[in-house]
């Protein structure tokens, strides 16, 4: 089994300072819920985001929504052969149980997010389905404790997703941004045992899980 880790993810309930926003509490209205029991949004909270910290990397939790939803849907999570954790922009870690139907619509999926927040788990059938924690990067990397951590940044050395997974260990962490724009920040890189680009033009980060998992199971099942 290996382990895929979206790294300071968008995705968050609406923090303390902007939530008397005009912005945050029409959409609130509208969802008929309080401003701070919502994801922040930059399709609605635009202007109440300007100027924020990290901004760049906040407000696209549909970001997260695509890339969960690309790693939840193939052979290798329903084989019981792929992790799935989502550390968030504020140090919270979401883990993604078995065998679990990620809602394929949005705002679906956005509600789901927001009851997890609140919640700290969600449940079926006495399963838990997805869970939710204070943990830091770091953190979660030692309680991992991978043989190796493969990140993915323009930054980082040339190479090709065929070659990557195939020198992938069995137990390994595979590590990619769950933000629109940037790059890690220092705390995320110094967990990182390598750092991998593909070319000079950005891939969406759903477009590398697509395309490193598939290779992946390229090793695995054929």
């Amino acid at each position: 089994m290996i382990s895929l880790i979206l790294a300071e993810s968008s995705i968050e309930l609406v923090p303390e300072e902007l939530k008397s926003h005009s912005s945050v509490v029409l959409h609130a209205q509208k969802l008929g819920k309080k401003p701070s029991d919502i994801l922040l949004d930059n399709s609605w909270h635009f202007a109440a985001m300007k100027g924020i910290n990290n901004e760049i990397k906040r407000g696209r939790p549909d970001l997260v929504h695509f890339s969960i939803l690309e790693a939840t849907t193939i052979p290798l999570y329903h084989q019981k052969k792929l992790k799935v954790l989502i550390h968030t922009i504020d140090n919270k870690v979401i883990r993604v149980g078995e065998n679990v139907n990620i809602p394929k619509s949005y705002h679906r999926f956005a509600g789901l997010v927001e009851k997890l927040f609140l919640q700290k788990t969600i449940k079926a059938d006495n399963q838990e389905l997805l869970s939710i924690k204070d943990q830091s990067f770091s953190e979660l990397i030692d309680e991992i404790n991978p043989p190796q951590t493969i990140g993915f940044s323009t930054t980082g050395k040339q190479s090709t997703f065929e070659k990557i997974s195939n020198n992938l260990l069995d137990g390994s962490c595979i590590v990619i941004g769950g933000f629109q724009k940037g790059h890690f920040s220092d705390s995320i890189k110094k967990k990182i045992t390598q750092m991998f680009s593909f070319g000079n033009t950005p891939l969406e980060a759903h477009v590398v899980i697509a395309r490193i998992l598939y290779e992946y199971e390229k090793t695995i099942f054929m």
